[in-house]
């Protein structure tokens, strides 16, 4: 069971949260030249698959049960981490990207933008290293 759960955890990842990293990484650059329909559309991946990413937490919960890892202290920086990062997006990404679309840009809100997705991103690069990695996991991974 641990082997479905965690093919599916890790396919929802690639699936889900590498369309919102890409999209909201492409974003600022679309509003900088103007070309809003492609922003609205790009704002429009990240919105809608940042819901699909909730799978990832939830199937991942499922495979670190059927591992008995619950409490690592590697899965458990991750988890912090996949918080961190989940309120990243929700709470400044998304709502900058819809302001944006909103009013005029000025480059100092696009470069602000551009920051605090390239945290996101950064935060979403460290979580998949430390699940990849696994530090003290007794596997040899």
């Amino acid at each position: 069971m641990s082997k479905i759960l965690l093919s599916v955890h890790v396919l929802a990842a690639i699936l889900a949260v590498g369309p919102v990293a890409v999209a909201a990484s492409m974003f600022p650059a679309a509003v900088q030249k103007g070309d809003l329909k492609i922003a609205k559309m790009l704002h429009r991946i990240c919105r809608v698959y940042a819901y699909a990413a909730i799978a990832v937490p939830v199937f991942g919960f499922g495979v670190a049960g059927t591992m008995h890892v619950m409490g690592d202290p590697w899965l458990l920086t991750s988890i912090g981490l996949t918080a961190v990062a989940a309120a990243v997006l929700a709470v400044l990404v998304l709502p900058r990207q819809k302001r944006l679309l909103a009013e005029e840009s000025t480059s100092a809100k696009l470069s602000r933008l551009a920051m605090v997705t390239g945290v996101f991103n950064l935060l979403w690069a460290v979580v998949t290293v430390l699940m990849i990695v696994r530090p003290g996991s007794s596997t040899g991974a």
